[in-house]
């Protein structure tokens, strides 16, 4: 197995364990501020990963993701605010036992089992993507351009509440991605005679504004809501776990874990939608019904448990396809292009000790979250909590124009930076997607280069998409998505007509 030499070469290099350490505290901590999601911290510190070499520049960013979404937990707990939107179901338990006096005992539940969770998707990542990334070696461009258009089927369909909403995102996201020079005729597109505009819209400031500026415009607008610790939080720091508290939690654990996997795989859904099914699965599994909702332990374990099995397998069509599975797959993309890495199906070909090494990474910074976390959680909120807001969002605020004029030393990026910032607030609210708007953009310049490329092949025009099986399967895979979504939304409107 590759992952075991790469676990030694990471273990035997001191700074890069530095690296991942200093990501398993920020991303913890950002986690755990409401409001602030590793997706945004990771864009903000992008341009850091600039001077860095490729591999503490990804892990770095990687294990602030894992980090980040166990850190949301500390917020739903503590403060009655899910730090992320995933957070939201383990909420629903973690609160009241915070009420009752258990706000360690649930941290300490939400961090076992989260640690289980990321161990298994970041395990089932390393046993199955050389293997998917030999198959996508057999995909031509037709199959490529099908597998991108069911993607963004699927990331305009599925994320957010409004079908159309979520497909206008994603389309939006691929107008903006054309902004620039065609990249077959050299001819100017949607430049408007500006010569800035000539090379098109950054990644870097794009991201920063509508991940970090757009969530702070959104924290300023609901500013004088107070951000208070749980009454006995401090004493129940000292509450600990028992074995006999924790055992009924594990087959929640283990189903949660896995249903966060799959879910991981497919591009678009994300942790948020892993831990509403976990928690409605375990909910209907379990024998304590009653406490559910109520204070269940169980009911914080298995949303934490999927939540955190989606990071891994969430890289898995990243590696293998070049579609981020998520935000922050997205950003990662900024990196590999960066640092020159060309990531698909050759990846493994090309850079397969450094993907194995990032894997590694991401083990070594499940362990040292889960540690921190176990016995830091309680500490970290009350010190959030001595965090004034007043302070907190101007730094970030500066700090966002810092780092979209380093990326590319263009005072331009900053105006689409500020530009993206009020895209960003006005998709939330709006009940735009701004994830599904990021991800299409990263995907469309790909997608393009295999559509024209299939038209190159074809003595059919668009008929190549229909004779070719598997180009065939992806598109009807993409249109069943869809469907499935609409009649899903169809049924919810019908049954709360039915219950109003």
């Amino acid at each position: 197995m590759d992952i075991f030499p790469a676990l030694i070469g990471v273990l035997s290099d001191p700074l890069l364990m530095g690296w991942v350490l200093l990501a398993a505290i920020v991303g913890m901590i950002v986690g755990a501020i409401p409001g602030l999601t590793a997706s945004a911290a990771i864009a903000m510190l992008l341009p850091l990963t600039f001077y860095m070499e490729p591999l503490p520049a990804l892990a770095f960013l990687y294990v602030i993701g894992k980090s980040g979404r166990y850190g949301g937990s500390i917020a739903a707990i503590l403060f009655n605010t899910p730090g992320t939107a995933a957070s939201a179901a383990t909420q629903l338990d973690g609160y009241p036992l915070a009420r009752q006096g258990k706000a360690s005992k649930a941290m300490k539940v939400a961090t076992i089992s989260s640690v289980i969770g990321d161990f298994t998707g970041e395990i089932l990542l390393i046993a199955g993507v050389a293997w998917i990334a030999a198959i996508a070696l057999k995909l031509g461009p037709p199959e490529l351009f099908a597998v991108n258009f069911a993607a963004f089927i699927v990331i305009g369909s599925v994320i957010g509440k409004s079908v159309t909403r979520g497909l206008a995102s994603a389309a939006l996201g691929i107008l903006v991605a054309m902004i620039g020079l065609d990249p077959i005729s050299s001819t100017e597109r949607f430049t408007f005679g500006s010569f800035d505009l000539t090379n098109g819209i950054g990644l870097v400031p794009l991201m920063i504004g509508i991940f970090v500026l757009g969530e702070v415009f959104a924290q300023i607008e609901e500013r004088g809501k107070p951000t208070e610790l749980v009454q006995g939080g401090h004493d129940a720091a000292r509450d600990g776990l028992t074995w006999a508290e924790y055992k009924p939690c594990l087959p929640h654990v283990a189903r949660s874990s896995f249903i966060g996997a799959f879910i991981g795989m497919l591009p678009g859904l994300g942790s948020a939608i892993a831990a509403f099914v976990a928690y409605g699965e375990g909910k209907r599994r379990a024998r304590n019904l009653d406490e559910w909702g109520h204070g269940a332990l169980e009911g914080v374990a298995a949303p934490e448990a999927a939540n955190n099995a989606v990071s891994g397998p969430s890289m898995a069509p990243l590696l293998t396809l070049g579609i981020p599975g998520s935000t922050i797959g997205a950003i990662l993309i900024g990196v590999f292009l960066i640092h020159g890495i060309q990531i698909g199906p050759t990846m493994f070909l090309t850079s397969r000790d450094l993907v194995y090494a990032l894997f590694a990474c991401g083990l070594i910074g499940i362990v040292m979250y889960g540690v921190i976390g176990y016995y830091g959680a309680a500490f970290v909120g009350r010190f959030i909590t001595r965090i004034p807001t007043r302070v907190l969002y101007p730094v970030i605020f500066l700090t966002s124009f810092v780092a979209a004029y380093t990326s590319r030393g263009n005072l331009f990026d900053v105006y689409v930076m500020v530009a993206a910032g009020f895209a960003g607030w006005a998709m939330r609210k709006l009940d735009f997607n701004p994830a599904a708007f990021v991800i299409s953009f990263v995907l469309a310049g790909g997608a393009e280069e295999t559509f024209r490329q299939s038209l190159l092949l074809s003595d059919n025009g668009l008929m190549i998409f229909v004779t070719r099986p598997v180009a065939l399967i992806f598109l009807l895979i993409g249109c069943l998505a869809l469907a499935l979504r609409v009649r899903s939304l169809n049924r919810q409107s019908r049954a709360a007509a039915v219950t109003s």
